[in-house]
């Protein structure tokens, strides 16, 4: 039965990644665009908005209100409030909270084509691996909406549906201690929760956030990215439909621009600030480490896997089969479609802004003056947007600039490596650790590379392979704690012990 149901399962992901999206909305209408308060769309309180805009055509998309310290002050006494004891929202049973995350994540799968093509005009949705694991051949063809579609959108909403399937199960324990006493726990939630969304996936990382923190009876307050505002914003309005006015349970949500941060992260609320130096880590707090290599290992298809997941990453690749793996990544590189990201044949589409885009060609310059050798591209694509040809650079020293930070772009950084111990110094010595990548037919190889790199996830013979039930998150600066799975309930409740002494005899 379990080898039946496991092919059953198999043949609907098969078919899921076969079927093509519908037709996208190539331009959706902009509806919300103000701050989210207290079940209510209300504009700033001092008249201040910014633009966001759609990186393909440099265009404005729209005007967003832009939060000010009162509208802070406003967001977090609403968020407060709904979190009092004997709250409609603290005495409402934790089933009905899952069945309210059920509820929203319905309506996202709903408006699936009006969400994705929103988050493609105000992210540019760069190639992106699809969430499901598409076929190397679907992979291969990119679809930046496509993979706002069948990635971002539905990923949100699925991983909605897991944490909602949590709420009535984050429960405490009765525990057997020494003396005549009866001792449990609580598991409570922490309070009013300040949640930073980044750019680089909009709707999915507020998805990754608020699944947890609603599901075990926390309030929120969400700053989405100024960049790309307007999914979180539309996801707002979503929840005023699974609610009503009924209940101020949540999502009191802050719109306002990242200057903002300071007025919202107060106390110990963030402990990580980013470098003035590296930028670009500044709203993912995140190192992709990638090591890939060794004879035993299929070379086409690594290539493939890692010029398609990403680029902006280090790769280290074994001496012998070095040359080849240059040559098949530049050659690969130069075949790279990169061009208006609702087109479904393109594979690349632009950086988020301006500042992005500037930032990356200065690290590429950076690659050039230092020493590497530029393979293929290294400056900008077209003369509208803020695209970037496909780079690829070998002879990449560890101290370059474009090995010490994460690029976020279209830039593939090679380096050799020759014995397992080296690799694995260098590949760690970095502030940073969220993911690796290892590539390889050598077993033994493999598990000691996954002993000895310092990353939260490490996959074998894949890339970004993501799961609601897997834990995600980094070693040192990238991170502290979990999203995901039954760790990313953790950061969202305390653990209450509770004794009381039992009565040995009647009085």
């Amino acid at each position: 039965m379990l080898r039946n149901f496991t092919k059953i399962l198999q043949v609907q992901k098969a078919k899921l990644s076969a079927a093509a999206a519908p037709a996208p909305q190539t331009n959706p209408e902009i509806l919300y665009t103000g701050l989210f308060i207290n079940n209510e769309w209300v504009k700033s309180s001092d008249g201040k908005t910014f633009t966001t805009e759609n990186p393909a055509t440099e265009k404005v998309i729209a005007e967003v209100q832009q939060a000010g310290k009162a509208d802070v002050d406003k967001a977090v006494k609403a968020a407060k409030d709904a979190f009092k004891l004997g709250s409609p929202w603290r005495r409402m049973d934790a089933s009905e909270r899952g069945y309210l995350l059920n509820r929203l994540a319905d309506l996202i799968d709903r408006d699936k084509v009006y969400i994705a093509s929103l988050e493609t005009l105000d992210n540019g949705k760069p190639y992106t691996a699809s969430y499901y694991g598409d076929s190397l051949e679907t992979l291969d063809n990119g679809k930046p909406y496509t993979a706002s579609y069948y990635g971002d959108v539905t990923a949100s909403a699925n991983n909605l549906r897991y944490y909602a399937g949590w709420a009535d199960k984050n429960h405490g324990y009765v525990l057997p201690t020494d003396g005549n006493y009866f001792a449990y726990t609580r598991h409570e939630p922490v309070g009013v929760c300040g949640q930073i969304i980044p750019w680089n996936f909009p709707l999915l990382m507020a998805s990754w956030k608020l699944g947890p923190a609603l599901a075990t009876g926390n309030t929120i307050i969400l700053k989405p990215a100024e960049q790309t505002p307007l999914t979180a914003l539309y996801l707002a309005q979503l929840r005023l439909c699974v609610c009503g006015q009924i209940i101020p349970w949540n999502f009191p949500l802050l719109m306002a621009s990242w200057k903002l941060g300071p007025a919202l992260a107060t106390g110990n609320t963030i402990i990580l600030k980013p470098a003035e130096q590296t930028p670009l880590t500044a709203l993912y707090l995140a190192q992709l480490v990638k090591v890939t290599g060794y004879q035993r290992v299929d070379t086409a298809y690594t290539l493939r896997r890692d010029t398609v997941m990403i680029f902006s990453s280090r790769t280290f690749v074994e001496e012998s089969i070095y040359d080849k793996f240059v040559e098949m990544s530049a050659e690969r590189a130069k075949k790279r479609v990169v061009g208006d990201p609702f087109n479904l044949a393109t594979e690349q589409g632009p950086q988020v802004d301006k500042e992005q885009h500037q930032q990356i060609l200065k690290l590429i310059e950076s690659g050039k003056n230092q020493g590497a050798k530029l393979v293929t591209g290294g400056g900008r694509a077209g003369s509208v947007g803020h695209f970037i040809q496909p780079t690829v650079f070998s002879d990449v020293k560890d101290d370059m600039d474009i090995a010490r930070y994460e690029i976020f772009g279209p830039v593939q950084q090679i380096m050799k490596f020759s014995k397992m111990d080296e690799l694995i110094q260098r590949a760690n010595d970095t502030h940073y650790g969220l993911a690796a990548a290892i590539f390889s037919k050598d077993l033994d190889k493999t598990n000691y590379l996954i002993q000895g790199l310092r990353a939260g996830t490490i996959w074998v013979n894949d890339y970004n392979v993501f799961g609601n039930q897997v834990p995600f998150g980094g070693y040192k600066q990238s991170g502290l704690g979990r999203e995901n799975g039954p760790y990313g309930i953790k950061n969202y409740t305390e653990v209450k012990a509770v004794v009381v002494k039992v009565t040995e005899k009647n009085s």
